[in-house]
This record gives structure tokens, C-alpha cells and sequence, in this order.
């Protein structure tokens, strides 16, 4: 494999069974299916007998790990491939990225770039004031699984070429560093390992956040996931307004396992979101990334 995407995918899902995030119980299920599930088991299970036949890699057999432990593994993976990936796409997407794991932890928050610093005010007005606080409520505060972000640009870089702006114009320009803006959010990535109803709709939540509480240009908005059951992707990826797509750790496993164990819901399920351009390989995101 030459193509650089194409390696990010496969040291992707190679670091996904080396750092014991997909794993196998003792009795054989997979650590992104539901174990009240039958059909999730089985989808889940091909899809970790696929990949280790293309990664000739051992998968490791652990019984017990935490849900909040596989989440944040998969956060800092989803990290790592686009930190691996989008960086690279400059001809199509030029500007100087920062990709970061933000979640509650960081002290980065949604309210440090330019389209959101507005919700720090907010919030410095509602820890004030109680009523304000109950009034409002604290829906508008996001913090993302990963971001990408863009750094602004000094007048000597916009006038590298020729003279593009002095001090009477663009004043008011976000990208512009001389204006004193923040940073730019291009893109939240919602990073979920898997997808039961609640969790599937904190991603659906968050973006109409992001969404609602903008000035200004509003960032991508995506979710990766490695949940196997096709119906469980659809309750977040139908539809349109909020997110912009949801992609796959191994789109293209999954078709292949949802094809041959199954059940026939399950493959029209897949199929209606694979062609309706809702579910995406995680290969796409990259490049979706760069319009």
C-alpha cells in the first residue's frame, strides 16, 4: 500500500488490537457488540476475524475492560489517524492545523475559538447568576471528542505574494491575526466506540449545540464510530440538519460482514445509509475534511 490514506486506515485498525481496544471476551465476542445482542455479536465478531486476516495480527482475548476506557482510546486513535492524514492534504486544504483530543479534561474548550468565544461571556454571566443560569441552562457548553482547528495568519503571510490588505481594510476579518481573533474551528469530531440510543444521541445534541450557538462559519460536524449494528448506525446517521455524515472504523468490513451473518433488515439498513451518502468509510473523512 502506497497510498497514504490507505496506510493511516490499516495503522489505524493495527493500533486498535495493539493497544487492546478491540479485543475478545474468552467466549469469543467482541468489545464494540452488545452482549445482549445476537446479531450485534456476530457482526461484530466477522468484522474482528476480517480485519485479523488483513492485519495477520492476533487479536487479544480480555474479559474485563471499562466502556470509558475503550471511548477514550478510540478518541486518541481517531486523533492519531487524522493527525496522520489531514495535515497531509495541503494542496487541497492549505492552512497551518491543530489537532487535538479535547473532551472535558482540556482546558481548550469550545468558547477558545473565534465563532464560539461568545459562550465564555455566557458563561461568566450565568456562574453569576443563578437565575440567568436556570433560565438558560448550560446546553450551549460543548466540549468535542477532537477538534481541528486553523491557526491565523500575520499580515506578511496574506501579503506574501502581493499587498492583499494595510490598515484600512479588513479589520473586522477572523483569519486575520492583526484583528486579535482566536483560532479558527474548521472541524468536531464526535468519536464514539459504540452507539447505544443514548450515546448516539449526546452526538446529535452537541452538534445542534455547535450549530445553533455560532457566529459566524460553521465547522465540520462528524461522528466516527465503531458500532457494528446497522440499525443502531441509522438512529444517528438518517436524516439531515445536524451532523454532516457519520463514518465507519471499517466501512467496508462491515458491508461484508452485515452481508454474509446478517439478518436481510440489516443489510437494506446499511445499504440505505451507504448509498444515501450517510455512512462513510473512515478513509472519506480526510478528504471530506478538506472542502
Amino acid at each position: 500500500m502506497d497510498a497514504l490514506i490507505a496506510n493511516a486506515r490499516f495503522h489505524f485498525h493495527k493500533q486498535l488490537f495493539e493497544t487492546n481496544t478491540l479485543t475478545l471476551t474468552s467466549a469469543g465476542v467482541a468489545s464494540n457488540a452488545d452482549t445482549s445482542s445476537r446479531g450485534s455479536k456476530a457482526i461484530a465478531r466477522r468484522i474482528v476475524d476480517i480485519l485479523v486476516d488483513e492485519q495477520h495480527h492476533a487479536v487479544s482475548t480480555v474479559d474485563k475492560i471499562s466502556g470509558q476506557t475503550l471511548g477514550k482510546q478510540f478518541e486518541t486513535l481517531t486523533m492519531d489517524f487524522l493527525r496522520e492524514t489531514f495535515p497531509n492534504l495541503q494542496n487541497l486544504r492549505p492552512g497551518r492545523w491543530t489537532i487535538l483530543q479535547l473532551g472535558n479534561n482540556n482546558k481548550l474548550k469550545t468558547s477558545d475559538f473565534a465563532q464560539y468565544e461568545h459562550l465564555a461571556y455566557l458563561n461568566e454571566l450565568t456562574t453569576q447568576n443563578a437565575q440567568l443560569a436556570a433560565a438558560l441552562g448550560n446546553d450551549y457548553l460543548v466540549a468535542p471528542d477532537v477538534v481541528i482547528y486553523r491557526d491565523l495568519y500575520e499580515d506578511s503571510e496574506i501579503n506574501a505574494a502581493q499587498c492583499i490588505v494595510d490598515g484600512d481594510v479588513s479589520k473586522m476579518a477572523d483569519i486575520r491575526k492583526a484583528n486579535g481573533g482566536k483560532p479558527l474551528l474548521h472541524a468536531s469530531v464526535s468519536a464514539k466506540y459504540t452507539m447505544r440510543s443514548d450515546r448516539a444521541q449526546n452526538s446529535r445534541t452537541e452538534a445542534l449545540n455547535l450549530i445553533r450557538n455560532r457566529k459566524g462559519h460553521l465547522p465540520h460536524i462528524v461522528v466516527v464510530t465503531a458500532e457494528p449494528m446497522p440499525n443502531r448506525l441509522a438512529s444517528l446517521a438518517l436524516g439531515t440538519g445536524d451532523i454532516d455524515c457519520v463514518y465507519h472504523f471499517a466501512l467496508y468490513e462491515l458491508i461484508r460482514a452485515v452481508k454474509e451473518v446478517g439478518s436481510e433488515d440489516a443489510v437494506e439498513t446499511l445499504e440505505t445509509l451507504v448509498q444515501g451518502k450517510r455512512l462513510k468509510d473512515i478513509s472519506d473523512l480526510p478528504l471530506d475534511l478538506a472542502v
